[in-house]
C-alpha cells in the first residue's frame, strides 16, 4: 500500500546545511562497546558531575556532566521516534485505505522528526564543547591562584614565627611574580569566558531555532494529511467512498521535503522583537560602556572571533587542562574505563 515512498530517498544538503555546514557527529555516539546501550549514561546519573578535578572548574564541569546526559537522552528520544513511526505504519497497514495510507506518510513525518533529533543533537554538542572550553581554562588558571596562596600563606607563617627571617624577603618577591602571573591568567579566563559563552549559546540557540522551525513546518504537513481521513459517521452496511488520496498524500509528502530543504534561517517565521523600551535600555547600556549603541535585535548574527593583544585561544592551554573527559569519545570504550574514571579525572601535574 504505497509504503516505498520515502521523504528522503536522496540526502542531498539542505540550503540551511550549504549555508551552515553540519558539525561533526556528536561524541555521544561514538566510542560505546555495547552499541547504542546506555550504560555510560546511567553511570554518569549515578554519578555526582563534576565531583573531581580544580576546584575553579567544579562548576562549569558538573554543567557540562549535565548537558551530556541531555544529549543521550535528547538522542534516545530520536531513536525511539523513529521506532514509534515505523510501528504506525506498521499498525496502519492492516486498516482501510485512507487509514492505511495517511499512517504510513504519517509515519515519514514522524521519521523525518527523529532523524531532526539525530541533526539537533550534533549541533548541541558544538555548545556543550564551547561550554567545556572554558571549563579547560578554568582548570589552567587554578594552579596560579594555588601558587599565589600557597607563597600567602608561607609569609605569614614566617611572620608568625620567624619574624626577622631572610626568606620573607625573597618569598615577597615570589609573591610579587606570582601576583603578576595571576593577573595575566584572570584577564585571560574573563576574556574568554565571554568570548566563548557568547559563541555557545549562538550555537545553541540557532540550532534550537532551526529544529522548532521545522518542527512545526511537519507538524503543519501533518495536519493537511488528516484531512484526507474521511471521518464521516457511517450506518451498519453503509460502504465509504472509495479512497483516491494517494497521489494528495504523495504530493504533501514532497511539499513537506522542500519546504524543510529550501529553509533557511533569514526566512524564519518566528521573530524575536524588542520592545521600544528593552532597545531603548540596552543601547543605553551599550553607550555607557563603549560609547557605541548595538541594537540587540540584530542580535542573531554570527559570532567572530575577537582579535586583541592578549588573546590566548583555548586550544593553546593545555598544559592545565585535566582529561576528566577531554575525549568524549573513549569515555565508553570499556566499561572498566568508566568505573576508573574517578582517579583519571584529577588533575595532571
Amino acid at each position: 500500500m504505497h509504503r516505498t515512498y520515502s521523504m528522503r530517498q536522496s540526502r542531498a544538503p539542505t540550503a540551511s546545511q550549504i549555508q551552515n555546514p553540519p558539525p561533526a557527529s556528536s561524541s555521544t555516539k561514538t566510542g560505546r562497546l555495547f552499541g547504542r546501550s546506555n550504560i555510560g549514561h546511567k553511570f554518569r546519573q549515578s554519578v555526582h558531575p563534576g565531583a573531581f578535578g580544580p576546584d575553579l572548574a567544579k562548576k562549569l564541569s558538573q554543567l557540562v556532566k549535565m548537558e551530556k546526559n541531555v544529549m543521550r537522552s535528547m538522542e534516545l528520544v530520536g531513536r525511539e521516534r523513529m521506532e514509534v513511526a515505523q510501528q504506525l505504519s506498521i499498525w496502519g497497514e492492516g486498516c482501510d485505505d485512507d487509514v492505511s495510507d495517511v499512517t504510513d506518510k504519517l509515519g515519514v513525518l514522524i521519521y523525518e522528526i527523529g532523524e531532526l533529533e539525530d541533526q539537533f543533537v550534533d549541533r548541541y554538542d558544538q555548545y556543550r564543547v564551547t561550554i567545556k572550553s572554558i571549563r579547560n581554562i578554568e582548570a589552567s588558571v587554578q594552579p596560579s591562584r594555588d601558587r599565589k596562596q600557597k607563597i600567602t600563606d608561607q609569609i605569614a607563617q614566617l611572620k608568625y614565627k620567624e619574624p626577622n627571617s631572610p626568606k620573607i624577603v625573597v618569598l615577597e618577591q615570589e609573591l610579587v611574580r606570582a601576583e603578576a602571573e595571576s593577573l595575566v591568567a584572570e584577564a585571560q579566563l574573563s576574556n574568554i569566558t565571554r568570548e566563548k559563552l557568547k559563541a555557545a549559546f549562538n550555537y545553541q540557540f540557532d540550532a534550537l531555532r532551526e529544529h522548532s522551525e521545522k518542527i512545526a513546518i511537519i507538524a503543519g504537513f501533518g495536519k493537511h494529511l488528516l484531512e484526507l481521513v474521511d471521518d464521516t459517521p457511517v450506518t451498519p452496511g453503509e460502504t465509504r467512498n472509495a479512497y483516491d488520496g494517494y497521489e494528495a498524500s504523495k504530493a504533501i509528502i514532497q511539499d513537506c521535503e522542500d519546504a524543510l530543504t529550501n529553509w533557511v534561517e533569514q526566512n524564519a517565521s518566528v521573530k524575536s522583537s524588542l520592545s521600544t523600551r528593552a532597545r531603548t535600555l540596552s543601547q543605553r547600556r551599550q553607550n555607557r560602556n563603549t560609547g557605541q549603541g548595538v541594537d540587540l535585535a540584530s542580535q542573531d548574527q554570527p559570532h567572530g572571533d575577537r582579535e586583541s593583544g592578549l588573546w590566548i585561544p583555548a586550544s593553546q592551554h593545555q598544559s592545565g587542562e585535566y582529561e576528566e573527559d577531554e575525549e568524549e569519545g573513549h569515555e565508553e570504550s570499556t566499561v572498566d574505563s568508566e568505573l576508573r574514571g574517578r582517579d583519571e579525572h584529577r588533575v595532571t601535574a
